[in-house]
C-alpha cells in the first residue's frame, strides 16, 4: 500500500495526471516509481522512466515505460527535449532528489507539475525559483502518510480503485526478492547498494 498509495495519490490528487499526458519517473525501478510507471501508464499518460542501469529500465519497459533515459551516462533534460521535440514533460515524479531533480525540472512543459516525493539519493536539492516561473510551473509536495490521515474517505476511495484493478490483474507489483527474517540486514544492505528492482519481502 505504501508504494501504491503514494503514487496513486501522487499522480491522481496532486498531478491532475491527465489521459494523454507525458510523465517522466525518476528513479523508476524503485518500489515507488515502478508503481508509477504502472500507474501512468494505467490512467492514460505517456511514460518515459529514467533510471541508472539497463537492466532497471528493461524492468520498465515490461511495466508499460514507453521511452526510458538511463541518466548515469546521458543527460537528463537534453534526453527528455529528444524524446518530447522540445515541448518537455507534463508531470514529473521525482522520489529521488539530489542532482537530478533540477536536470529534469528543466525539461519540464509549459505549466508542467513537478512531484516532489522523496530523497533517495540522500540529498535535498535546492531548486533556482526562475525555473518554474520560466515555464508557470508547480512545484507540489506529496505526503500519502498524512494525507491518508486527514482525509480518509477519499484514501479509501483510492484504495478501492488500486485493489480493483489489482483484482483484475492490472496491476502487477514487482518482488526482486524474498528473504527469510534472519537475514534482513543482507536485504537492507541490497537497498542501500541500489541493487533492488521493485520491492523485497522479508518472511517473518
Amino acid at each position: 500500500m505504501v508504494a501504491y498509495g503514494t503514487s496513486y495519490h501522487a499522480l491522481k490528487d496532486r498531478a491532475k495526471l491527465s489521459d494523454g499526458e507525458t510523465l517522466l519517473v525518476l528513479g523508476a525501478s524503485g518500489g515507488v516509481g515502478l508503481a508509477a510507471v504502472e500507474l501512468g501508464k494505467l490512467m492514460g499518460a505517456k511514460v518515459i522512466a529514467a533510471a541508472s542501469s539497463e537492466n532497471k529500465l528493461q524492468l520498465c519497459r515490461e511495466y508499460g515505460a514507453d521511452q526510458t533515459i538511463n541518466y548515469s551516462k546521458d543527460d537528463l533534460k537534453s534526453e527528455i527535449k529528444k524524446l518530447t521535440d522540445n515541448k518537455g514533460v507534463d508531470v514529473i515524479y521525482d522520489p529521488v532528489g539530489g542532482d537530478y531533480s533540477e536536470a529534469a525540472f528543466r525539461g519540464i512543459a509549459w505549466e508542467g507539475r513537478f512531484l516532489v516525493v522523496g530523497f533517495a539519493s540522500g540529498t535535498i536539492p535546492k531548486m533556482p525559483l526562475n525555473l518554474p516561473l520560466l515555464k508557470t510551473a508547480s512545484i507540489v509536495g506529496v505526503f500519502w502518510g498524512d494525507f491518508a490521515m486527514r482525509n480518509p474517505k477519499q484514501n479509501m476511495e483510492n484504495t478501492k480503485m488500486l485493489m480493483k484493478w489489482y483484482d483484475e490483474g492490472r496491476l502487477r507489483p514487482h518482488i526482486h526478492k524474498t528473504y527469510e527474517l534472519k537475514n534482513t540486514a543482507r536485504a537492507l544492505e541490497e537497498i542501500m547498494n541500489r541493487k533492488v528492482r521493485g520491492k523485497l519481502v522479508i518472511e517473518m
